[in-house]
């Protein structure tokens, strides 16, 4: 068999950085981790390639080649993934299908021809199984969950690592929470699945083995669902193995709230590598948080557990949402002031939107206020419901949000502000990379001296250099993302007003 593997193109969003690539010439943030992990369940005699349309382009040539191609994909990609599927029925070659994409969405691709959903440790089997005896079926699911032990490792050799800002690795699936509008505990549970230590450090070596010293995302929707693991078993064998190696990356993921309760558990996430952290934030607003379910962050001093977790020495980053039914029509300025008091540097700011199988969905739909699918993208100006405030204040409250806290007076304070509490753990790892070197020349030049905000850039960046300045690089990173953030903003703005 020639498979080839292909991940379709991201559109320009928050979180696909775009604009902030370009400093370090990369072409994405992420390999697909999906794919990869798929790739090392196909038989290993089988020739197979890997085509991220997000860094080289998808020819004509491999699709030719090609018994099967396998397409995964989130909501996100479907424009792109549609396109794929055309060409593929255009030549003639049979189409694979899997993913949060089709896993959700399956019955509107009537021109893919084999669809593995649901998690491939489980449906793979029985597609290759079938396959072998020319007895291939179209639908392959199952209501089950996948044991993780049995999970192999991704084949990153599959893939070119220095077209990726950073690499990826998945520990765990599942969230012990059930926010109404969030879709993860429709794809993976409530109960959160684990891999042990040792495949964690295994993919750990295997990156670090083919030369990467650089940032290291686990993706997993909560990483902390199950601490007592982490703090037995995980974080200490990450920590031994870390040290062994001289730190040789900076790692990153997501968490809830709850993690400002547990001490121990930041401790040893920063003595591990760790120093950013995402958490789902979404209001300030406390009937806001009720509605949707967000119990974990009901009833605390949300400020006072975010800068608990930032002097801990963990960034964080954070998520938040307008839209809800009880939100007020103060809700614009409290956000406002609540990123800006907090000092979330990274503060992604969305419309409320229903993916299919959620609650939210479910709820929306028996009351009849549903409109469309929701894009999959967190900050493009658009809504798949009814919402309860009238539609134009909603959607001029959230310009006026995004307006103030990316321009760059608000957005450099708010930088300011972090660093001046920030306290990273000291570590031995240090590793110099020319792509950092260009990055801070092209920052200087397209930031300090063409950009509007050149004033903001080097008043920070000379606080930086004689105040803080083994934060310097973390500044002039925040300077770039400020750049990303507001171009984003600005060109999901002016396709507002086209009505695109």
């Amino acid at each position: 068999m020639n498979i080839l593997l292909v991940y379709p193109k991201y559109p320009d969003t928050f979180w696909s950085f775009k604009y902030a690539l370009k400093f370090i010439s990369k072409k994405a943030s992420y390999p697909p981790l999906g794919l990869l992990t798929v790739a090392a369940m196909l038989p290993r005699e089988w020739e197979q390639k890997l085509v991220d349309m997000n860094v080289e382009e998808l020819k004509d040539k491999d699709l030719r080649r090609a018994d099967y191609v396998f397409l995964s994909a989130m909501s996100i990609q479907q424009e792109s993934a549609k396109a794929v599927i055309s060409r593929c029925k255009a030549l003639g070659v049979k189409i694979v299908g899997g993913g949060p994409l089709f896993t959700a969405n399956h019955e509107e691709f009537d021109d893919v021809d084999h669809f593995v959903l649901n998690e491939a440790e489980l449906t793979l089997p029985l597609f290759l199984n079938d396959l072998k005896s020319d007895r291939a079926l179209r639908l392959y699911t199952s209501p089950h969950w996948a044991d993780l032990n049995v999970t192999p490792a991704p084949r990153v050799d599959l893939m070119n690592l220095k077209k990726y800002a950073s690499m990826n690795i998945q520990y765990s699936r599942g969230c012990p929470f059930d926010c109404d509008f969030c879709n993860i505990t429709v794809l993976y549970g409530r109960v959160p699945r684990t891999k042990s230590a040792e495949q964690v450090l295994a993919e750990m070596e295997g990156i670090y083995a083919r030369g990467w010293k650089n940032g290291v995302f686990f993706v997993d929707d909560n990483f902390i669902g199950n601490k007592g693991k982490l703090k037995k078993e995980i974080l200490p064998a990450i920590i031994a193995w870390m040290e062994k190696r001289k730190h040789p990356f900076a790692l990153s993921t997501e968490a809830s709230i709850n993690l400002a309760d547990d001490e121990e558990l930041m401790q040893l996430m920063v003595r591990a590598g760790f120093d950013t952290v995402f958490i789902g934030i979404e209001s300030p607003n406390e009937e806001s948080l009720a509605e949707c379910s967000k119990l974990q962050n009901k009833n605390r001093d949300l400020i006072a557990c975010v800068k608990k977790i930032q002097r801990s020495g963990l960034q964080v980053q954070a998520g938040f949402i307008v839209g809800f039914d009880k939100d007020p029509a103060s809700i614009f300025e409290r956000l406002i002031a609540f990123i800006q008091e907090s000092g979330i540097v990274t503060a992604m700011v969305g419309l409320l939107n229903a993916p299919r199988g959620t609650k939210l969905h479910q709820r929306l739909q028996n009351e009849g206020r549903l409109l469309k699918d929701a894009t999959g993208d967190n900050t493009d100006f658009s809504i798949n419901f009814i919402p309860r405030m009238n539609s134009d204040t909603l959607i001029k409250g959230y310009q006026k949000v995004l307006r103030t806290i990316y321009s760059p007076k608000h957005y450099y304070a708010r930088v300011k502000s972090f660093l001046k509490e920030y306290r990273p753990l000291q570590t031995p790892g240090f590793h110099f990379q020319f792509s950092h070197l260009k990055a801070a020349i092209k920052s200087a030049v397209r930031l300090g001296i063409i950009g509007k905000e050149r004033f903001q850039y080097w008043k920070l960046f000379f606080w930086s250099l004689f105040r803080r300045p083994r934060l310097l690089p973390l500044a002039i990173t925040f300077s770039i993302y400020g750049f990303h953030f507001r171009r984003i903003f600005k060109r999901h703005e002016k396709q507002l007003k086209l009505g695109l």
